[in-house]
C-alpha cells in the first residue's frame, strides 16, 4: 500500500526474529507474535514513522523513531503468565518519503496520510480486532477516529490525556487539529482530554471545548491532588457502555523527549495509571494511540522506546486481567 509520500511495509517472520535476542530457559514476546499483514490477531500493533505532522504543527521533527526505538525492547519482554503475546500481531509500519519541506505542502500531506491509514484501519475495525498505532504526530488520531466512525456508522467517544487539547482551527490538517476535524465532519461524539496546561492553551481553544461540551482538566490540579486524575478517569468513564478511543500523548509526561518537551509534567507512574484506570473501568476500547514520541539520539531513543513499552505491555496486561 503506498501513496506519493507514504508507503506501508509488512513485516515478515524473519523482520521480527532478527529483533529477538534468544536465551536459554527464557521466551520473549517477539517469539510468540503473530506477523504481517493481513493481521489475525486479536490486538494489531502498526507503527507509523513520520513526523509531518508535527512540523506543519510548528513541533519539532523526530517522531519518525518512535515506534523502532520501542519495537525492540517490546519484542524482548518476558512472555509469561503475565502476557504471552500470542494474541498480538505485528503487522507493519507505515514510513514517510519525503522529507517536510513548508507548513502548506505539509498540512496537504497530513490529507494524504489521514487517507492512507484510514485504508488500513478499515478492514482491523470489520475484524473485530483492537489497533494499537505507534509513533507520528497527533495528527493520526483523526484517523483511528474516522475509520471506527465509518465501519460503525456512529460518532465515537475519546479520551485524550494530552498539555494541548489539539483542538485547533481547521486550517489544514496537522498534529494540533485532529479532534476539532473529527468533530467537524461528525466522527467524534464526546471529548474528554485530560491534564491540559494552563499555560498552552489559548483561550479561543478554552472557548471551543466550552462551546462542544467537552470535558476537560488541569495538570496544575493534579499537582495539588494526584488522586484527582483517577478521580477524572472514572467521571469520564463511568455510566456508558459505549466503546471510547484512548489517546496518550507522550508530551504529557515530564522530560520524555517528545514533539512539544516539557520539563513539567506527569511522571511515567502516573501515565501508567492512567491506562490501567481506563483499561479497569470496564469500557469497550476501540483503539490504543500513542504519539508524539520524538527521540534524537540513542539515550533518549532508550527512554522513549522502553517507555512505549511499558504502556502497551501495561495496556494488554490489564486487559488480559479484566476478562
Amino acid at each position: 500500500m503506498k501513496t506519493e509520500n507514504f508507503e506501508f511495509i509488512s513485516f515478515n517472520a524473519t523482520d521480527i526474529s532478527n529483533l529477538v535476542s534468544r536465551r536459554e530457559g527464557e521466551t520473549k514476546i517477539g517469539e510468540k507474535v503473530q506477523v504481517g499483514w493481513p493481521s489475525k490477531g486479536k490486538y494489531v500493533l502498526i507503527g507509523v514513522q513520520e513526523d509531518i505532522g508535527p512540523q506543519a504543527n510548528f513541533g519539532r521533527p523526530g517522531s519518525t523513531a518512535a515506534f523502532s526505538s520501542m519495537l525492540s525492547r517490546f519484542l524482548n519482554m518476558q512472555s509469561n503468565r503475565f502476557l504471552s503475546g500470542d494474541e498480538i500481531c505485528v503487522a507493519g509500519f507505515v514510513r514517510q518519503l519525503t522529507s517536510f519541506s513548508s507548513v502548506e505542502v505539509g498540512r496537504k500531506q497530513v490529507e494524504e496520510l489521514d487517507a492512507l491509514l484510514i485504508d488500513l484501519l478499515i478492514p482491523i475495525y470489520k475484524n473485530d480486532q483492537l489497533p494499537i498505532i505507534v509513533g507520528g504526530g497527533h495528527n493520526n488520531a483523526y484517523p483511528l477516529i474516522a475509520a471506527y466512525s465509518k465501519v460503525f456508522n456512529k460518532p465515537l467517544e475519546v479520551v485524550n490525556l494530552d498539555p494541548h487539547a489539539d483542538c485547533r482551527r481547521l486550517e489544514g490538517r496537522h498534529s494540533g487539529n485532529s479532534f476539532s476535524y473529527a468533530k467537524e465532519n461528525g466522527f467524534l461524539k464526546m471529548y474528554s482530554v485530560l491534564g491540559l496546561h494552563r499555560a498552552y492553551n489559548g483561550e479561543n481553544m478554552l472557548r471551543y471545548l466550552d462551546e462542544n461540551q467537552f470535558f476537560y482538566s488541569f495538570f496544575e490540579d493534579y499537582i495539588k491532588t494526584p488522586a484527582k486524575l483517577l478521580d477524572d478517569i472514572q467521571g469520564v468513564l463511568g455510566g456508558s457502555e459505549e466503546a471510547i478511543g484512548v489517546e496518550l500523548d507522550l508530551d504529557a509526561i515530564k522530560n520524555m523527549p517528545t514533539s512539544a518537551f516539557t520539563p513539567s509534567g506527569l511522571e511515567i507512574e502516573q501515565v501508567r495509571a492512567y491506562l490501567s484506570g481506563i483499561v479497569n473501568s470496564g469500557r469497550n476500547v476501540a483503539y490504543l494511540h500513542l504519539p508524539e514520541g520524538a527521540p534524537t539520539n540513542e539515550m533518549e531513543e532508550k527512554i522513549v522506546g522502553k517507555s512505549i513499552a511499558y504502556l502497551v505491555h501495561d495496556f494488554l496486561v490489564n486487559r488480559k486481567l479484566g476478562q
